[in-house]
């Protein structure tokens, strides 16, 4: 038996936003045959349930880069950022003004001038051509409004609360160069880990909360040892996965440094690269 981790965006999805036919009877063979298919994600929880509702699929999750992990809707682990983290982060996104939104244990909120913060980075003429054609660009710029996402006035707002634990912050850097400053001083920030999921965002959670240690967790819960672990991903948020798996296999669209963190290269998200791996190197029929 083995535990296959698979990203979603990039890696699962293809560029039309879908699950193709291919990926879908595969994953399904796979799970009929024994093996453990767990969906590890940048994304919310509630965002990866919705995309696999859509296509009939059942499957354990490690949401927001792995610090929220479920099995069959129960909470095995939550790795949440510490109050003094949350504070020394909002302060300085605050102060260069971009948007960002943060994932919590009840979901994602966004600050009320999300829109503004986002309108005037893109009227700034320091956003490189290649970000408004880049695939995910539609996704990463609706409004909270758009998501049915909760907004708050003050951050405090948020950190504050006692009902709420924050376990990721997601940053838009459309300026280059605001982006560079500012993932400097986030690095600089105790048990912080920053990674990205497209050129123009960072994702920021506690030092242990990644894809990594998600794959860690499940692999304890269902007795897997690592080294039968699969990791399938494209970004470099898929990189901390890669290390820890048994067998990390990249996509043929993947960033060339997850390549090269990878044992093997699938095909693209738009030519089944997930079945094909699964078929090949995992079912090997």
């Amino acid at each position: 038996m083995k535990l296959i981790a698979l990203d979603l965006d990039g890696t699962t999805l293809n560029s039309n936003n879908e699950i193709s036919e291919e990926n879908i009877r595969m994953i399904k063979k796979a799970q009929q045959l024994g093996h453990i298919i767990m969906v590890l994600s940048g994304r919310a929880p509630e965002s990866i349930n919705a995309q696999l509702a859509k296509y009939g699929l059942d499957c354990p999750l490690g949401a927001n880069n792995g610090t929220a992990v479920f099995d069959d809707g129960n909470l095995l682990e939550l790795t949440s950022l510490t109050l003094f983290q949350n504070q020394k982060i909002a302060l300085e996104l605050d102060k260069e003004f971009m948007p960002y939104k943060i994932s919590t244990n009840k979901g994602v909120f966004a600050p009320r001038n999300w829109s503004e913060r986002l309108e005037r980075v893109l009227s700034s003429g320091r956003v490189p051509d290649e970000y408004y054609e880049n695939e995910n660009y539609p996704k990463y710029t609706k409004s909270p409004s758009e998501l049915g996402q909760a907004v708050f006035d003050e951050i405090e707002e948020v950190i504050n609360n006692k009902e709420l634990t924050v376990q990721k912050f997601l940053i838009l850097g459309f300026d280059p160069e605001q982006k560079r400053r500012l993932q400097l001083y986030l690095e600089s920030i105790e048990e912080i880990y920053v990674t990205a999921s497209t050129p123009f965002n960072l994702e920021v959670t506690n030092i242990n909360g990644n894809k990594g240690n998600g794959l860690k967790v499940m692999a304890r819960h269902f007795h897997i040892p690592l080294e039968d672990t699969v990791a399938i991903g494209d970004e470099h948020n898929d990189i901390s996965m890669f290390k820890v798996a048994g067998l990390p296999i990249a996509m043929g669209n993947a960033k060339e440094e997850a390549k090269k963190h990878s044992d093997i290269v699938t095909l693209t998200n738009d030519e089944n690269g997930v079945a094909y791996a699964i078929e090949k190197y995992i079912l090997k029929v």
